[in-house]
């Protein structure tokens, strides 16, 4: 609603914008004269084609998009259910990509509401204005440039605009975006009441006083909804991001509380493997190691005491491994620091029956830490088979680097000599290492060879 200056000019303002806005509503609602009027191409398909309008447009256009399959050939490849695809699929990106800009969004917002604003400077503005007026009108467009940085001096430029003049609009914007930036304080209720008193009170004075008690009560309704208006659209922007800002909060806060759910029950799990193993296999291991000790110091023979040296040191070192790993699993620590690499490859070479060919041209230091520990483990795994199951036999184990990946092969040939009794074994050690390669994106293989051996290849790549 405009603001009334003067008698003639209120006249003149009442006459000129009110009336274009009935006729709009009734020309957009009653569509009635519409097809009425000769050489209207909507009157000349009401008289060609029976039916209500949402049968004739929409609801055919619906069923040639939704129904492609009953129409013929013809009308599949060029009708409408062929042309809306292609009109979807070339839909423009630049609307995602202007969201994504926030420099260019605020620079259209601000281009936007100085071309609203001039429009209603220059739609309204009567002829027979006085010049003060029109120049203090105009001087509120290009505070619009204002409102995102300084917003609370852009309504105060925008006021007298609005006050003498006819920069409505202009206000109501700078008022909008200064209560979406300043929300509820006391800049923001201060434009409030300057956009309601320019919208109450009718310069000249003279013309205000005397205005009748019922227009000035209409005008005090009219000033509370300019004021209002902005006021709570501008609000209710601000809660909607803050909303919006304290549901992420609340996600982000969700997902840290499932991480430390996750891993207070993943050191639970490891708080109860590690006494497992504390109780049961550094048990069982100990007992071992003081049985070997035992039979090296009471054996009769070189062979014996060498034998029973070779158990009591392997006891001995997989104690201190399990005492690492049980160190690992209590304190909540990574357990990978504790497992051993390639480099020490060397260590499972020991004394046996078992003559086994170590080959390496790879450089540990230089290996990436998974793969080293996965190289490891496949040779410890491939060398307890073969002493398990190819006793007397001979092995090579042979690691090298192949372009950008680690080959690791361990091969023994035919036992030499009848197996023995049968030692405990799940079946889970090829199946552990076949999944080690998957995980680090390698490969494995493993299986009989024609002379009658058993080959264990795996490659695991460098990079990636």
């Amino acid at each position: 609603m405009p603001q009334r200056q003067s008698g003639p000019a209120r006249g003149d303002r009442d006459a000129t914008v009110p009336e274009p806005v009935p006729e709009q509503r009734a020309g957009a609602h009653d569509r009635s004269e519409l097809h009425g009027q000769p050489g209207s191409t909507e009157s000349t398909v009401d008289r060609a084609t029976p039916g209500t309008a949402a049968e004739r447009g929409g609801a055919a256009l619906v069923a040639h998009a939704v129904t492609p399959d009953v129409l013929g050939p013809s009308e599949q490849q060029g009708g409408p259910a062929d042309l809306l695809p292609r009109i979807a699929l070339r839909w423009p990106r630049w609307p995602a990509a202007l969201r994504a800009n926030r420099v260019l969004r605020g620079l259209l917002g601000d281009l936007l509401a100085m071309v609203v604003a001039a429009l209603d400077v220059w739609l309204v503005i009567p002829p027979d204005a006085p010049p003060w007026s029109i120049w203090l009108s105009w001087l509120a467009v290009p505070a619009m440039l204002l409102r995102r940085h300084v917003p609370f001096v852009a309504l105060l430029v925008a006021i007298p605009g609005f006050f003498y003049g006819w920069a409505q609009l202009a206000a109501m914007i700078a008022l909008g975006t200064l209560a979406r930036l300043d929300k509820a304080r006391w800049r923001t209720w201060v434009g409030a009441v300057l956009v309601w008193v320019s919208r109450f009170v009718v310069w000249p004075w003279a013309d205000f006083v005397a205005t009748t008690w019922r227009e000035h009560i209409l005008d005090a309704i009219y000033g509370v909804l300019v004021a209002g208006m902005p006021l709570a659209i501008g609000l209710l922007v601000t809660m909607r991001s803050e909303l919006f800002a304290r549901i992420r909060q609340l996600d982000r806060s969700r997902e840290r509380e499932k991480r430390l759910y996750a891993a207070t029950v993943r050191s639970a799990e490891r708080a109860k493997l590690a006494r497992e193993m504390h109780d049961v296999v550094s048990h069982q291991v100990t007992l071992i190691a003081m049985q070997a000790g035992a039979l090296q110091v009471g054996a009769g023979d070189d062979e014996t005491r060498e034998g029973a040296e070779t158990i009591r040191l392997l006891s001995t070192r997989t104690l201190e491994e399990l005492r690492e790993l049980v160190g690992v699993l209590r304190s909540g620590g990574d357990e990978v620091d504790a497992q051993p690499g390639l480099e020490e490859v060397g260590d499972l070479v020991v004394d046996g029956d078992v003559k086994i060919n170590v080959a390496i041209d790879a450089s540990p230091e230089q290996l990436p830490g998974p793969v080293s520990r996965a190289a490891y483990r496949t040779v410890q795994e491939a060398l307890t088979n073969v002493r398990k199951h190819a006793s007397g036999s001979r092995a090579s184990v042979r690691v090298r680097t192949s372009g950008e990946a680690l080959l690791v092969e361990v091969h023994n040939d035919r036992p030499r000599r009848r197996r023995g009794p049968g030692l405990p074994s799940g079946g889970h050690g090829l199946l552990g290492l076949r999944e080690r390669a998957t995980l680090l994106g390698g490969t494995f293989d493993a299986g009989p060879t024609a002379e009658g051996g058993f080959r264990v290849r795996a490659t695991y790549p460098l990079v990636g």
